[in-house]
């Protein structure tokens, strides 16, 4: 099998007739950020359009977008944008698009696009949808998809089959195959055999649990336990999740009713989307189960379970802020708090970060690894394996997953004879061409990171990154003087103030005489020109130095030269 290309592809051919383009613009190297681009005949169609969260490597970013670049002028073309579920990766860069074109066709489930509206009305645009179920077919453009059922942690999760005359497509979304789901809606394998059958030119399947051996723990397992929790708790029981983890919830009401307890849902996105979810029949609230979340000072302890968001340490959701007191929902000794999630790889610091001050308050707290509190949404290798001997492709591209996952994803197709030059490995941005009945990558397309940071969307680079995270790590030191313009002679200064750096300022004493000498001699090498950049680098070679070889540290180094 191919390794992962090391080194980008040149630029990719200009398509020719009788070919199907695919160019994954997320979800290949990370978890996270998932968008795939299709092209037949000038057309467009978009599967999915999520975002990444950020890691503790990039301060201040709030969600991380795809790199729309290489679509931006050809927003016409767009036929649709098909939605496989509604997770945030897979929904949650959709207005971030809308806002360059907002009547681009929105194709999903009722439980998907609910979602998303909810999520468009935020931001103030009013899409343009068309609800679709499995069994069903639709014609965007020239491509015709099919949407069959796949199981996964959110109702109404789909696969979509794609037809066009130079090949067909099977993107599988994320998926799992529980066969005891809570809502009883199966992952159709009859539907993927038969197409299967009628021949699958490129099979697009979940990589996230490709490491994992054997089956997915099925989402009831999950009950027994949880009633365990609940039957011995004494106090307050505060359960964290994704808010659109419409499964997990659904066990926290049942276990709750069946020990008497009264639920309140904290966080904002929590509050919407299970309303949302209850509205549209797919979450079962037991009758007088829910309360305001306002209720609960007035309830005892014993009667109280939390919903909430969090559970991936993030320091502005619920979770996070009842860890570090800034919440009206407190924890103590006596209370349980339930991760009922899986850490999302990039992650582990922060999540460990709130369990640490959460235990810290005298709570226990209970996650995947202590008792069985979570199961994964994504298929384990022996289920990749049923699925790639029930649909047989004749080319496979192993999506949704770091690199180690799509490499392992890769080595199940090989295992059940896909021949290894039909296995594709390909990184975000990569251009995939099928013609012929035979995949290839033919080149690559500029792709990168969009970060969302407060109102600002793209602005953001690496650069500015590295120097949020040089101010966090190292600190931060200020350096001013005044020259005479005539002269070139130091008239005052040099003033040094240190931000972030645990040594007092006086501790730069010593060094000032360094610089006055250093600036003199500037002036006088080039006696005939004075350039106060080149007196500020003069300041910043230095301190530089100095701060590097006295106090062994590298902060961020803002000199100042103005002329008097």
């Amino acid at each position: 099998m191919s390794p992962v290309l090391s080194e980008r592809p040149d630029p990719p051919p200009q398509l020719g007739p009788g070919t199907l383009r695919v160019i994954p613009l997320g979800g290949l190297g990370d978890v996270g950020r998932n968008m795939t681009v299709l092209e037949f005949e000038g057309r467009l169609l978009i599967i999915d359009c999520g975002v990444l969260f950020p890691e503790e490597t990039q301060p201040g970013v709030d969600l991380i977008l795809p790199d729309f670049a290489v679509i931006a002028d050809r927003l016409d073309d767009v036929a649709a944008i098909v939605l496989t579920h509604g997770h945030e990766d897979h929904i949650g860069a959709v207005p971030y698009l809308l806002r360059q074109k907002p009547d681009i066709p929105l194709v999903g489930s009722r439980l998907t696009l609910a979602f998303l509206e909810a999520k468009l009305r935020e931001h103030r645009i009013r899409p343009i949808t068309q609800v679709v179920e499995e069994g069903q077919t639709e014609s965007l453009g020239p491509f015709d998809c099919e949407f069959v059922a796949v199981n996964h942690s959110i109702p109404d999760a789909l696969a979509v089959h794609v037809t066009t005359p130079a090949g067909t497509v099977l993107h599988t979304g994320d998926f799992k195959m529980d066969q005891l789901p809570l809502d009883g809606r199966i992952t159709d394998l009859r539907a993927f055999a038969r197409l299967g059958e009628a021949g699958v030119d490129l099979f697009m399947t979940d990589s996230t649990n490709a490491e994992v051996p054997g089956f997915t723990v099925a989402e009831k397992e999950i009950g027994p336990t949880l009633d365990a929790i609940f039957a011995r708790a004494r106090q307050k029981i505060v359960v964290a999740s994704f808010s659109s983890h419409v499964h997990r919830v659904q066990q926290v009401l049942d276990s709750a009713a069946a020990h008497g307890r009264k639920v309140a849902f904290v966080g904002r996105s929590m509050v919407r989307n299970m309303g949302i979810a209850a509205e549209m029949g797919y979450l079962d609230v037991p009758e007088d189960t829910l309360v305001d979340v306002k209720r609960i000072d007035g309830l005892p302890e014993e009667q109280v379970v939390l919903m909430c968001t969090g559970s991936q340490g993030e320091p502005m959701a619920a979770l996070g802020r009842i860890a570090q007191r800034d919440h009206r929902v407190s924890v103590g000794p006596g209370d349980v708090v339930i991760l009922a999630s899986s850490l999302i790889p990039g992650n582990e610091n922060a999540v460990f970060r709130v369990v640490n001050g959460l235990m810290a308050l005298g709570a226990e707290v209970i996650h995947k690894g202590s008792a069985t509190v979570h199961t994964s949404g994504h298929a384990s290798a022996g289920e990749l394996l049923y699925c790639y001997n029930i649909v047989r492709p004749r080319n496979v591209l192993p999506i949704h997953g770091e690199v180690r996952h799509l490499i392992a994803n890769g080595r199940i197709a090989e295992s059940t004879g896909v021949p290894r030059e039909r296995i594709v490995l390909a990184e975000d941005g990569h251009v995939i061409d099928l013609r012929d009945g035979v995949a290839t990558t033919v080149g690559a397309v500029p792709n990168g990171y969009v970060y969302v940071d407060g109102a600002s969307v793209g602005e953001i680079s690496e650069a500015d990154l590295k120097d949020r995270r040089i101010l966090g790590d190292e600190g931060f030191i200020s350096l001013f003087a005044v020259v005479s313009s005539e002269t070139g002679a130091l008239i005052a200064g040099p003033e040094i103030h240190a931000r972030g750096v645990a040594e007092d300022d006086q501790v730069f004493e010593q060094i000032r005489p360094e610089i006055v000498t250093a600036l003199e001699q500037a002036v006088a090498d080039r006696p005939d020109r004075r350039d106060t950049y080149q007196l500020q680098q003069v300041m910043r070679r230095v301190v530089g130095r100095y701060v590097s070889r006295r106090l062994r540290r590298r902060p961020m180094i803002i000199p100042i030269v103005i002329e008097s």
